[in-house]
């Protein structure tokens, strides 16, 4: 891992992981993994979502983005989905 010591989940994420599926839970493990191991992988966004970074994996054969951010040594974990409505989910939700 690269410097990254704590990982926090919020709690949007940890309802939306609950409702997985065993096999899905992996894919998503694996995918936070990569993060954790590599933070810049992500696509940095910009306007009302600056500094949140986006991944995209496949879990089966959805395409799904995960949201995150780094603040120094701490990885956020915002929410994950599909892209649909994603990204005005999730600047409503950073907006409260």
């Amino acid at each position: 891992m690269t410097g990254i010591y704590e990982l926090i989940q919020s709690p949007l994420f940890g309802r939306q992981k609950k409702k997985l599926k065993k096999n899905q839970v992996k894919f998503l493990d694996d995918a936070i993994h990569k993060i954790m191991d590599a933070p810049e992988l992500g696509e940095q966004k910009i306007g009302d979502l600056m500094g949140v970074r986006v991944f995209k994996f496949r879990m089966g054969k959805d395409q799904i983005l995960l949201a995150y951010e780094i603040l120094e040594k701490t990885l956020y974990l915002y929410t994950f989905g599909v892209h649909e409505n994603f990204y005005r989910d999730l600047k409503k939700y950073r907006s409260r």
